[in-house]
């Protein structure tokens, strides 16, 4: 597509990602009379989260539905899940999502299968500075192996960490031999499904999860469920810490309680000896390993042999697609400037972050905006109540109405522990998780909707 003979009036608002932010950013903008157009990659909305559907939230539904997309909602008739419950996943996508995108306005302004891989402006590179300044956005999209650049006067990224783990190596480096497909085909990945899709690998064998948060906790808790049934499981869990004790979490002392119960749960297991936990554990190699298996060794000398790897160490942002843009990032966190002291890991892992909106999202790139998990950059603990509220003050700075952000009100999402890295929970705590599956205790645990996030909290 050549450059757009649009006025910069006529183009839309270009909204990277269909997850719940990205739709609330859309709900929002149309709320103003400002037209967006959400370019999702997966072929449905909340794909990121349909990944990790089988995980429940640790906040209720009151807290993850959108104000701007209920009353689209409400508008077409739409039936509300009490605001007390627990959705999983797939719940939050099915009840929620789904209905959003099938019935309401918004059905019209997303494009699936449209992945964005790149974003410049004025048809100069970013050392232009002077000559790109106001120009419309060129946003290249590739849809189905056929590329095309779009163009916007407002980009909006809200696509998320989920697709961007952080490698198993302490030093932010993978771990040697952690990319080679000998040993690529023994990982689960962060958030397996150890008691549906994933089972067949996992039941009866010898799996190791490696990380503090929320995510390996849940992985934890649900092989201990599929242990019950299939007594010759064996769960090792690898931590870098000296102790598992913070991760086991602040227990009555958590703001949300749900979540505070999962670490106890966690704590009995391995009281009990059902999960053996190696401290002071950072991963160094992996190498496949016969008959069919991975052995990990770590920098202290240590290593096992197990069948199969779920590294739970958190997510990044993906910055390759914003590498034609002037960003103001922290050099650490990779979020937003003046966000990172809100959220700097190396200082808060409580996660009681201050309501925030465009006055600590803007970049040099006028009119550009990481929102989302994304915005969080390597930190952990979002919510998805914060996503919208960004959103919210980012749509109505577009339409020239007071952008200031709305005191949300929220729950404390843990115990603080601050200036202690290692234990800082991973970022996929917007949502938690707990398993509904046979005979399995509800198992918390942090997610994301979106898809990089994280400090690799091993």
């Amino acid at each position: 597509m050549g450059h757009s003979t649009r006025t910069d009036e006529e183009l839309p608002v270009i909204v990277i990602g269909a997850g719940p932010v990205g739709l609330a950013a859309a709900a929002h903008l149309l709320e103003h009379g400002i037209e967006p157009l959400v370019l999702e990659a997966g072929d449905q909305p909340g794909s990121a989260v349909a990944a990790w559907g089988h995980i429940k939230l640790f906040s209720p539904w009151r807290y993850n539905i959108d104000a701007a997309c209920r009353r689209l909602l409400d508008a077409a008739g739409w039936s509300a899940p009490s605001p007390t419950k627990l959705p999983t996943g797939h719940q939050l996508v099915e009840e929620y999502l789904q209905p959003l995108v099938r019935n309401t306005v918004l059905a019209q302004k997303i494009q699936f299968g449209a992945l964005v891989t790149g974003i410049s402006r004025g048809g100069r590179d970013k050392t232009h500075a002077a000559a790109r300044r106001g120009a419309p956005y060129q946003v290249r999209v590739d849809t189905r192996g056929a590329s095309a650049d779009l163009h916007a006067r407002v980009v909006i990224d809200a696509s998320g960490t989920w697709l961007q783990p952080n490698p198993m190596g302490a030093a932010g480096l993978p771990a040697l031999g952690e990319k080679d497909p000998s040993v690529e085909q023994h990982l689960l990945g962060a958030l397996p499904d150890v008691l549906g899709t994933a089972r067949p690998r996992v039941g009866g064998k010898r799996v190791l999860v490696v990380g503090a948060g929320h995510s390996a906790t849940n992985t934890l808790l649900n092989l201990a469920a599929l242990k019950r049934e299939e007594k010759h499981t064996e769960i090792l869990w690898a931590i870098r810490g000296e102790s598992a004790d913070r991760s086991f979490g602040g227990g009555v002392s958590d703001g949300l309680p749900e979540r505070g119960a999962l670490g106890q749960r966690l704590r009995r297991l391995v009281e009990a000896g059902h999960i053996q936990v190696m401290t002071s554990a950072s991963v160094q190699r992996l190498c496949a390993a016969e008959p069919d298996g991975v052995t990990v060794q770590f920098t202290d000398g240590r290593a096992v042999t197990v069948s199969e790897v779920a590294a739970a160490t958190g997510f990044r942002p993906d910055l390759e697609v914003l590498r034609e843009l002037r960003l103001d990032l922290d050099p650490g966190v990779e979020s937003p400037t003046q966000l990172a002291p809100l959220i700097d890991p190396e200082f808060h892992s409580c996660g009681t972050v201050p309501a925030h909106g465009v006055e600590v999202l803007t970049h040099p790139e006028d009119d550009f905006f990481v929102a989302g998990m994304k915005s969080y950059g390597r930190a952990p603990t979002f919510l998805l109540a914060t996503g919208y509220e960004q959103v919210r003050s980012i749509a109505a700075h577009l339409a020239g109405s007071d952008p200031t952000p709305i005191d949300l009100h929220l729950p404390e999402t843990g115990v603080c522990n601050a200036g202690d890295p290692d234990h800082a929970e991973d970022p996929h705590a917007l949502a938690v998780a707990t398993s509904d599956a046979p005979g399995a205790e509800p198992a918390m645990i942090g997610v994301s909707t979106g898809l990089q996030h994280g400090r690799s909290g091993q």
